[in-house]
């Protein structure tokens, strides 16, 4: 072999090896650009991981609810949504001086009223007007009185306290002058001032009941239906640490839906 074919083999050698380290050199720099391009997208979906938990929203928190042991029959009563009413009394021309049904559907059924618009028509008036309102929606009764001469469901208060009030008030009419309420008695619920106690509170009898108050309370209706609901009710007792041992918020709960009032037409 002469000296040029060697010095030719040689440049061709030190050539191929400056080839090698160039590719090997190349590769080097693609597997580090790669390890850049993935580091940045794992670093990118892990800030995008960590702003979807940021930024997904909290489940809300459940109200609790305070399940109670209904009557036969009964669903468990809504949450009560308050009253901020400030209406106007109504004209007891309202009331027309006849007779009006209405129903009040509760969580135990329905209980179906007469209402006297010729004898109360100031409290037949503002009944008519509440009805119309849905001032009455998933109120509770929240007392109730299961004692000798003294057995009531008494309901009407939408915030279920027993201070609710439809931002107006009225007198007693047509009180009876024995103090006595028969068993079906449909009367105003009031405070102690007889001019201006009345409001949307109400109770139904379901038992004879003796109120000895002078004024008295004002009777406008009477029960046609739905009695043995409120028997029912009575039943199973009072909450204890109430009034009294027979006198409190009701053990099993019944709370007015809605109610519908309809003028009764004379019958042909």
């Amino acid at each position: 072999m002469t000296k040029k074919q060697e010095r030719d083999r040689a440049r061709r050698r030190w050539e191929k090896q400056q080839r090698i380290q160039a590719q090997r050199a190349e590769r080097r720099e693609r597997t580090k650009r790669l390890v850049a391009i993935l580091g940045t997208g794992i670093v990118v979906a892990g800030l995008v991981a960590g702003l979807a938990v940021a930024l997904k929203p909290e489940p809300e928190a459940e109200t609790p609810t305070a399940s109670k042991t209904t009557a036969a029959g009964c669903e468990q009563p809504p949450q009560p949504l308050g009253t901020a009413a400030k209406l106007e009394l109504p004209d007891k021309a309202t009331a027309k001086a006849t007779t009006w049904t209405a129903t009040l559907t509760t969580n135990c059924g329905d209980i179906v009223l007469e209402l006297d618009g010729a004898k109360a028509p100031q409290a037949v008036a503002s009944f008519i007007q509440l009805a119309r309102a849905d001032y009455w929606l998933n109120s509770p009764c929240q007392r109730l009185g299961v004692g000798e001469g003294f057995k009531l469901l008494q309901c009407g208060d939408p915030t279920g306290t027993g201070q609710g009030n439809p931002g107006y008030g009225f007198g007693v009419e047509n009180a009876p002058a024995n103090g006595t309420y028969p068993r079906g008695t449909v009367a105003m619920a009031r405070t102690q001032d007889p001019a201006k106690g009345n409001g949307g509170q109400f109770f139904l009898v379901n038992g004879d009941t003796k109120l000895p108050d002078a004024t008295g309370y004002t009777i406008f209706g009477t029960i046609t239906q739905g009695l043995d609901i409120v028997d029912k009710v009575a039943a199973a007792g009072v909450e204890p640490g109430g009034e009294s041992e027979t006198i409190g918020a009701p053990k099993a709960p019944i709370s007015i839906l809605r109610v519908a009032v309809t003028e009764k037409k004379a019958q042909p």
